[in-house]
C-alpha cells in the first residue's frame, strides 16, 4: 500500500470528480485511476463506484475513508515531527470559524506568525456542524465555535470569551432615541437574521421562544456583512453578537442598543481533536491561544463591544 494511492482515494472522495481529483493531486487522470485500482487490489475490496464518471463510494469505501484520512494525517504529522531541529513549522494551518467569531482570528494571526513565521494561516468560514465534520476528516487543524451550546464530541476546547447580544437598528428608524430594548420588542421588529444552518440563529430562536415570541425574519443571510447592509439601508433591524455589534457601531447609520433583559451568554473558543499524539500544526494553534500574548489581544472581546483589532 502506497501513501500516494491513499491520497488519490481521499482526494477523489472529497472533490467527487476524477479529473479535478487528478488535478488536485498533480497527476494525470489515468494515473489516479490506476492508483486507486491498485489500492483496491491491495485491500481486496472495491472502494469506488464507477461508470463513465465518479458515482460515489461503495459501502466498503465509506467505511475505509475515515481510516485513510487518519493515515494521511498521521503521515503528514510524522514528516513534520521528523523535521530538522531548529527549523520551524511550514505549510498551512487551517481554521474553521463560525461567522460570529470571525473578529477573534485577528488576535490569533500575529501570535502564530511570531512563533512560526513560515506558517500560513488559512481561515475558512464554516457552520459549527461543518467544523465538526472537517475536524474528524482532518480537513482543518482547529475550529472556533460555540463551546457549550450544541457541544462538539471528541474535542479539547479553550474558551476565548462569552458572547452576548445587541440590537442593531436604523439610526433614524422607529427606535431612534432609545437607550435599550427588550427581547419581545426586538422579536416583533422587522428583522433580518442568519439562516437556520447557523448555530447563532438557533440560539436566537431559542431565546425568542423563551420570551414567548416566534421569530419571523423578513430576510436571512449566511453572513453578517449582508445583515449589516440590510440594517444600514434603513429597512430592517438585526440581533448581533457583541463583537459584530462593535464593528457596526462605527457606522453612523446604525444604532446599537443593549437588551434590558439579557439572554444567557454563550462561550466561544477553540476546539481541536482530543487525540494523542497531537499533530505539530494542531499543537502550534493550541499553544498560541494559551499564550499570554493571545490573552492580551482577545481581552477586548471579553470585556466590551469593541472589536478585538
Amino acid at each position: 500500500m502506497q501513501i500516494r494511492h491513499l491520497r488519490y482515494f481521499v482526494t477523489l472522495a472529497r472533490v467527487g470528480h476524477f479529473r479535478r481529483a487528478a488535478e488536485s493531486c498533480g497527476v494525470s487522470q489515468p494515473t489516479l485511476s490506476a492508483g486507486i485500482g491498485s489500492l483496491e487490489t491491495t485491500m481486496g475490496v472495491e472502494l469506488v463506484r464507477r461508470d463513465r464518471r465518479f458515482v460515489g463510494l461503495t459501502e466498503e469505501g465509506e467505511a475505509a475513508l475515515p481510516w485513510a484520512q487518519q493515515m494521511l494525517h498521521d503521515f503528514d504529522s510524522l514528516l513534520r515531527a521528523a523535521g530538522r531541529p531548529g527549523i520551524g513549522l511550514t505549510g498551512r494551518v487551517r481554521l474553521g470559524v463560525i461567522p460570529a467569531a470571525m473578529p477573534a482570528v485577528g488576535a490569533i494571526a500575529p501570535v502564530l506568525a511570531a512563533e512560526h513565521p513560515e506558517l500560513q494561516l488559512v481561515v475558512l468560514s464554516m457552520t459549527s456542524r461543518e467544523i465538526e465534520r472537517a475536524l474528524h476528516a482532518h480537513d482543518i487543524e482547529g475550529g472556533i465555535t460555540y463551546l457549550d451550546n450544541e457541544p462538539l464530541s471528541g474535542v479539547i476546547s479553550w474558551t476565548f470569551y462569552e458572547e452576548h447580544y445587541r440590537f442593531a437598528t436604523p439610526a433614524n428608524g422607529p427606535f431612534a432615541g432609545r437607550t435599550s430594548i427588550t427581547w419581545a420588542e426586538a422579536a416583533a421588529a422587522p428583522l433580518c437574521l442568519l439562516t437556520r444552518d447557523m448555530q447563532n440563529r438557533r440560539i436566537l430562536d431559542a431565546q425568542m421562544e423563551r420570551v414567548g415570541m416566534e421569530p419571523r425574519p423578513r430576510a436571512t443571510a449566511n453572513s453578517y456583512a449582508a445583515l449589516l447592509s440590510f440594517v444600514g439601508m434603513g429597512e430592517l433591524s438585526s440581533i448581533l453578537p457583541h463583537p459584530q455589534a462593535g464593528t457596526a457601531a462605527r457606522d453612523p447609520s446604525i444604532l446599537i442598543l443593549p437588551f434590558d433583559d439579557p439572554s444567557p451568554p454563550q462561550a466561544v473558543g477553540l476546539v481541536v481533536l482530543d487525540r494523542h499524539p497531537m499533530s505539530p500544526l494542531t499543537r502550534a494553534v493550541l499553544t498560541c491561544v494559551r499564550s499570554v500574548e493571545f490573552r492580551k489581544r482577545i481581552e477586548s472581546l471579553r470585556n466590551s463591544d469593541e472589536p478585538a483589532i
